[in-house]
């Protein structure tokens, strides 16, 4: 079992800190544009809440803790920069869980040098990282550093991200190789030393070869999987940023895109589900506790276009709360029947992974969300303390 990364809970901070509200246009659509600015020091508490989440994951014997990178989010939301060196970090503090990348942000970097830090904290840790790779939809991210992120010129961004996957895996997997494509070309072909230089090695390569890598599966296209599929690639389905889970669908399709490559599995193979939990004694009580954290994500993610079926109005109706109680948006209730969430009494959570379980059987790895948008570390430690008591045993004595 794995989990989810850590976010902030904005509403009950001291007065100091709390929100400033900031002077724009009303007709904004973001519903956290106007008010939220963050202080320095509540945002870099993320990583004393990623402490505390990842040894309390290492001691109930989970497997993965998930996070990913994010720049420039004041308003409290994905705030980890460095996934590499914050895992460098955490890895120093435990002893058996491990870190995933969820994701690595290609377009956001050098390719070499990502390729460089993930080999550092490969041998650092021991093989306790997982490498990720994502395309970035955040414009104030992505494009601040150069590249169109998707939602600017999808198109650049793709052709982008693909030849920098290509880069990585040559430089993880050749001792000696070079690149000639339309971003770049590897080596330059310069002096060095007495000869012109021809090929160029990464050092240090990572030392657990292959090296294993996830990348989010979100709009399912068929291009994006033969990619995925073409590098041994694995993927991602809900959790973070996606919401709504698996469908049907698209884990065949994967499935029938992996065996075009040569890789036969079962259903499921080769993926991670991500599903948001919250247990409690009952099916209600779970889903009123859950509710305000949903509502949350729908704010953070429903202007990126992470919430299936919002309309233009619904989205500006998020900013305004008269307007989102008659918006006819999304509801906890609506999440729990599609099946985006499982929450209820210890029973009833461990039959609905089964369930999952059953459906897809090449699946070995599920993605429980502990910690939606804006869960306060001791709801997140208190669940993860609940699912890992338990939940988990049931599945972990699965696989003995």
């Amino acid at each position: 079992m794995t989990a989810t990364p850590p976010d902030y809970n904005v509403t009950h901070l001291p007065r100091h800190q709390r929100p400033r509200r900031l002077k724009d246009d009303n007709q904004i659509r973001d519903p956290l544009r106007r008010t939220r600015w963050l202080s320095n020091d509540h945002l870099s508490s993320v990583f004393a809440k990623s402490e505390a989440i990842v040894k309390k994951m290492d001691e109930l014997g989970f497997d993965t803790f998930w996070s990913a990178e994010h720049h420039f989010q004041r308003e409290g939301y994905e705030c980890i920069p460095n996934l590499l060196l914050m895992y460098v970090h955490l890895a120093n503090l435990t002893k058996n869980v491990k870190f995933g990348c969820g994701f690595n942000v290609n377009p956001m970097w050098h390719p070499l040098r990502l390729a460089e830090d993930y080999a550092t904290a490969d041998i650092l840790t021991k093989g306790r990282v997982i490498f990720g790779v994502g395309r970035g939809y955040h414009s104030r991210e992505v494009d601040t550093f150069g590249v169109p992120s998707t939602v600017i010129d999808s198109d650049a961004n793709r052709e982008v991200f693909e030849e920098q996957v290509e880069i990585m895996m040559k430089a993880f997997n050749q001792q000696f190789f070079s690149h000639q494509g339309k971003h770049y070309q590897i080596p330059p072909e310069v002096p060095y030393r007495g000869y012109t230089l021809k090929e160029i090695s990464l050092v240090p390569r990572p030392i657990n070869l292959p090296v294993e890598t996830y990348q989010p599966i979100v709009s399912a296209s068929q291009h994006a999987m033969k990619s995925m599929a073409k590098h041994g690639i694995k993927g991602i389905i809900g959790g973070g940023a996606a919401t709504g889970g698996a469908s049907d669908e698209v884990v065949k399709r994967w499935q029938e895109t992996l065996a075009k490559h040569g890789k036969e599995t079962e259903l499921g193979g080769d993926l991670i589900i991500g599903i948001a939990t919250y247990v409690d004694e009952t099916e209600e009580k779970a889903t009123n506790m859950g509710r305000r954290y949903f509502e949350e994500n729908m704010k953070m993610f429903g202007p990126l276009g992470f919430v299936r079926g919002l309309s233009d109005q619904q989205i500006t109706a998020l900013s305004s709360g008269s307007a989102a109680r008659s918006a006819g948006l999304p509801t906890m209730e609506d999440a729990v029947k599609s099946g985006a969430w499982i929450v209820g009494p210890t029973e009833r959570i461990t039959e609905r992974l089964m369930q999952l379980q059953d459906r897809y059987p090449g699946l070995e790895e599920m993605n429980v969300g502990a910690s939606a948008m804006s869960t306060e570390q001791s709801v997140i430690l208190e669940q993860l303390d609940r699912f890992g008591k338990e939940v988990m045993p049931t599945f972990k004595n699965q696989a003995k």
